[in-house]
């Protein structure tokens, strides 16, 4: 089992990124966004070379490992019309960065739908099998996030992708279907059940990101809390998942000081930092708890 996080949760900078993730005792980082010296911030896969050549210097220098880029290919940024020479532009700059740092994994989308979208169209699953085919000739192991895209409207549209898309695997966020509509159903959509998402894909699952919430109907959104105490039923997915054998990765995305698609938002890196180490070690001490009633030591990590 490897714990991780999504680096930009802890800071925006490269150094904070890497400070939290020494101060947890953890040796890997899930890289999306992150800022260098002299460079804006941007997504791992779109630094300019020498920024990316600084960061693999002190990644290497720290010896912290990527274990998943979070990517942007095909996220909720993004749209099926948008031309698909973008997207494997992006792939392309994905393989040799990955293969560099020995990072295996790769998140990826399947584009957002429109607002009363409820099906997937064929152009984005034959476009997410391209990318997948793509990814698994390198080596690499792309795993889709049930997310706002298309493959994120409901359990039933995740297994239609999944059989779409040979070798694709999933990655499961347990807050996710806490604020998105379960397209499944009839309108006005509910939410979806994080448990009920968990239990059909959970034999599908590469790599679990770990954030909790529940939803606010006054503000129409989601308020996220520690890990355990929303409604994504973390505690009973890690114990499901750990009873099934799991022992892949699992990433901390707090959400707590900013949510990364606030646009705009300014946030303390001292803040995020403290609260990026103060989750991971809640996690820690969860899965202690859940382990031990499995009887269950649990890994170092």
């Amino acid at each position: 089992m490897i714990l991780t996080g999504i680096g930009d949760e802890a800071g925006n900078s490269l150094d904070s990124q890497i400070q939290a993730t020494r101060e947890l005792g953890w040796q890997h980082l899930e890289a999306r966004n992150l800022e260098l010296p002299g460079f804006p911030k941007a997504n791992l896969h779109d630094l300019p070379d020498s920024a990316f050549d600084l960061a693999v210097d002190r990644l290497n220098a720290a010896g912290v490992r990527v274990y998943c880029f979070g990517s942007t290919v095909m996220n909720w940024a993004k749209r099926v019309a948008d031309p698909f020479d973008l997207t494997l532009a992006e792939v392309a700059r994905c393989v040799p960065r990955m293969q560099r740092l020995g990072t295996r994994f790769i998140r990826i989308m399947s584009f957002k739908p429109g607002d009363d979208e409820h099906r997937i169209p064929t152009q984005v699953c034959e476009r997410v099998r391209e990318v997948t085919q793509r990814f698994l000739d390198a080596g690499l192991q792309p795993v889709h996030e049930n997310c706002m895209n298309h493959g994120g409207m409901s359990w039933q549209h995740a297994l239609e992708l999944l059989d779409k898309c040979p070798g694709l695997k999933w990655l499961f966020d347990t807050a996710n279907p806490v604020f998105n509509p379960d397209r499944s159903k009839a309108k006005p959509w509910p939410r979806q059940d994080a448990w009920e998402f968990w239990e059909h894909v959970r034999d599908h699952v590469a790599h679990i990101h770990i954030k909790d919430a529940r939803w606010n109907p006054a503000k129409n959104d989601a308020d996220y809390t520690w890990p355990g105490e929303g409604d994504g039923r973390v505690r009973d997915i890690l114990k499901d998942a750990f009873a099934r054998g799991y022992d892949a990765g699992i990433s901390i995305e707090p959400h707590m000081v900013v949510v990364y698609h606030d646009a705009g938002a300014t946030p303390d890196e001292a803040a995020q930092r403290a609260n990026y180490v103060e989750y991971g070690r809640r996690l820690e001490s969860l899965i202690t708890e859940v382990k031990g009633e499995l009887g269950q030591a649990r890994p170092e990590p």
